[in-house]
């Protein structure tokens, strides 16, 4: 372990009519522990557990690979201010650590690339083989897999989004032995009820008004996926 807890401020907000202000969660929420190597994130999309990630990532000054910098019609100076309102506890004081999102991954790859061009050598940091001439699943396996030796905190926002489900067991199994090595911390925003199945972690919710720890059993994702596994027909009529 190494980052222990996160607590917000909401008595210094510059706004509550702004997003990400203006989500009860934020409002609501003070204190959030770590106490497990593995902490997932889940909720709806837009309840605010990628940018909670990116606030910590921001706040540990992690950088964040391919931050869109595209121009606005409506602009929100607010959008990405949310770690300015954060303190981090740390065990025995900051590590380093790396942000990964689906989204921005393959513009990481073309940079690897870019820079294998002036020093080969690069590529074996991530397995020895270029991440784009890898499908999509592929190279995220071999950056997870060369990534994670380091000792460091690794927030993950959606890291199963291009696996596919067999390849998710192979992560899954993958989590789970790193973790044991208490070298590396995972805080990880998911949708996939395969990661969340991974025995110890911890589990936030974001579906309510403040942050809530939460069971497996007691997810919208185990529910929803068992009951479809056993009564498709009723989603599909």
């Amino acid at each position: 372990m190494h980052l222990e807890s996160i607590r917000l401020h909401p008595d210094q907000y510059p706004t509550q009519d702004a997003y990400p202000f203006n989500l009860p969660l934020f409002r609501d929420t003070g204190d959030v522990h770590f106490r497990t190597p593995i902490t997932f994130f889940i909720g709806e999309n837009g309840s605010g557990k990628s940018t909670l990630l990116e606030a910590i990532s921001r706040k540990c000054r992690i950088h964040i690979w391919g931050e869109s910098k595209c121009r606005r019609a409506r602009y929100n100076p607010h959008e990405k201010t949310l770690h300015q309102y954060l303190t981090l506890q740390w065990k025995n004081g900051k590590v380093p650590g790396s942000f990964f999102g689906s989204q921005i991954f393959s513009q990481f790859a073309e940079l690897l690339e870019t820079w294998s061009i002036g020093d080969p050598g690069v590529l074996d940091y991530f397995g020895g083989e270029s991440l784009v001439t890898q499908s999509h699943g592929q190279s995220l396996m071999s950056f997870f897999q060369n990534r994670f030796g380091i000792k460091g905190l690794y927030l993950l926002d959606e890291p199963e989004t291009a696996l596919s489900p067999k390849t998710q067991l192979i992560f899954l199994k993958m989590l789970g032995e790193i973790s044991k090595e208490e070298h590396a911390q995972f805080v990880i925003a998911t949708h996939s009820p395969i990661l969340l199945a991974l025995p110890n972690a911890d589990i936030y919710s974001f579906n309510d008004s403040s942050l809530k720890k939460i069971q497996y059993e007691e997810t919208d994702y185990f529910r929803v996926y068992k009951e479809f596994m056993l009564n498709r027909e009723k989603f599909l009529s």
